[in-house]
């Protein structure tokens, strides 16, 4: 399975910690990593090891760099065009919220100079917080959304981007599409993206949510994802008032999920945000199609949707993983978001004392393996395996001026295990570089400053 010697010209020794399927934290002390040509990794090897593996691939002692790494982060769930008003306006419940503040922003994406400026910052902000993954929303606007394809093309970010569908929107008749328009269009974005043969941003079929899409419209884009082989994103159960307006909109459907279902939107690349009500008949209808969850507790909580009990979900098997959710995340750090994530497991235990809390290494799997396992990407990225991208963060968590001090006591050294559970803790500051399939991304080139 290893690449030949003369492909192999990257190599890294040190701490990698990352998670598998069967171990949420895994942890590899003095390991030696080699990247090859393609950027994906060729081997992982002991660093006691490193005079015999010089040799059988060829390379200098002098050419291994010392490091602390972990795997690049996956966003599940962001909206690049809200970035705008990121961290204000969150004065409102869901609905209220999309009306007043999100609709009338969102509209503005038709000015093409704004959208860079915008996508731009989006996509620079989320690889500096170090993700290397995102699933980005952009607007109904297909040259927008193509620019967002662009940029993300341009900076390194592996990235799924989706042209939003929607042509039901009686709060904001300005910011809709007719059914037919909604569906060229997103035929014209799904072509000219793929047309531009991007290594790592891919398009995704974007339905807003079922209650801004007539029944024709969900079918031509369950129709449209089947067709071309591509994922699919969506919103689902996030608040009370939505779940009752899609039975009132739906009432031959027996639940949200099973609205979806109906038109073929549910499948094993589709992700589906938020969550906090389905009921297990519907999570087993996930796991049943193979659908996914993004939990994005930064939301939830700042627009009061709700609580996801991701405990549940796992029971379930039903694949999960983190989103920023931005703006109804005022943070679009996936740090940010493992934080709430196990703030809002504590709140149910408060709630229930029984309830089994997540725990600091379920919550790291959730967002790095577990984001790769819900957007169907685990085969190219989400920890380090033979075969698979090197996307990865090179973190320092006592880096100057960062938000972390490191206490040591009488002890010469602080354990590896209490570096790793800081990192929760820690902020853009502490990751020194990023990589996105062996390539470094961050620190930004001239080229990319611009």
């Amino acid at each position: 399975l290893c690449a030949p010697p003369a492909e192999v010209p990257l190599f890294y020794r040190g701490t990698f910690v990352h998670s598998t399927p069967q171990t949420p934290l895994l942890i590899l002390e003095d390991a030696l990593l080699g990247v090859n040509t393609h950027g994906t990794i060729a081997f992982i090897g002991e660093g006691k090891h490193v005079k015999r593996l010089s040799q059988d691939f060829k390379f200098s002692l002098s050419d291994v760099k010392q490091m602390f790494f972990m795997p690049g982060m996956v966003d599940t769930h962001i909206h690049a065009p809200q970035y705008s008003y990121a961290g204000t306006a969150l004065d409102l419940p869901l609905l209220q919220w999309l009306n007043k503040y999100t609709f009338p922003v969102e509209a503005h994406f038709a000015d093409l100079k704004f959208a860079q400026q915008i996508y731009n910052q989006v996509v620079k902000r989320t690889l500096r917080n170090g993700t290397t993954t995102a699933c980005y929303f952009a607007t109904i606007h297909t040259d927008a959304s193509l620019l967002l394809g662009q940029i993300a093309n341009d900076l390194g970010q592996r990235a799924l981007v989706g042209k939003v569908c929607m042509d039901r929107n009686d709060s904001a008749k300005t910011y809709k599409e007719t059914s037919q328009e909604s569906q060229e269009e997103t035929l014209r974005f799904i072509k000219e993206l793929l047309e531009k043969k991007y290594p790592r941003v891919s398009p995704v079929v974007t339905p807003r949510f079922a209650l801004s899409c007539t029944e024709p419209l969900l079918g031509q884009l369950g129709a449209i994802a089947k067709n071309n082989n591509i994922h699919i994103q969506s919103h689902i159960s996030e608040t009370v008032d939505e779940v009752n307006v899609v039975k009132e909109l739906f009432p031959d459907s027996k639940s949200y999920t099973d609205v979806y279902n109906k038109h073929n939107l549910l499948t094993d690349k589709t992700v589906m945000a938020h969550g906090c009500y389905l009921s297990d008949e519907e999570l087993t209808l996930f796991r049943q199609t193979g659908a996914s969850l993004a939990h994005c507790p930064n939301s939830n909580v700042s627009l009061c949707s709700g609580l996801l009990d991701v405990r549940n979900v796992l029971k379930h098997k039903v694949k999960i993983g983190l989103g920023t959710d931005v703006a109804g995340g005022y943070s679009a750090s996936i740090l940010d978001a493992a934080r709430r994530a196990l703030e809002t497991s504590k709140v149910l235990t408060i709630q229930n004392p029984g309830y089994k809390t997540l725990t600091f290494e379920e919550v790291f799997r959730l967002a790095t393996l577990g984001g790769s396992q819900a957007l169907s990407l685990d085969k190219q990225t989400g920890n380090f395996e033979v075969g698979k991208d090197f996307d990865a963060l090179r973190v320092n968590v006592a880096a100057p001026g960062g938000p972390i001090d490191l206490i040591k006591d009488e002890h010469p050294k602080v354990g590896i295990w209490t570096l790793i559970i800081k990192i929760v803790n820690s902020d853009d500051r502490n990751i020194v570089e990023v990589f996105v399939a062996g390539k470094k991304v961050v620190p930004f080139t001239e080229k990319t400053q611009e």
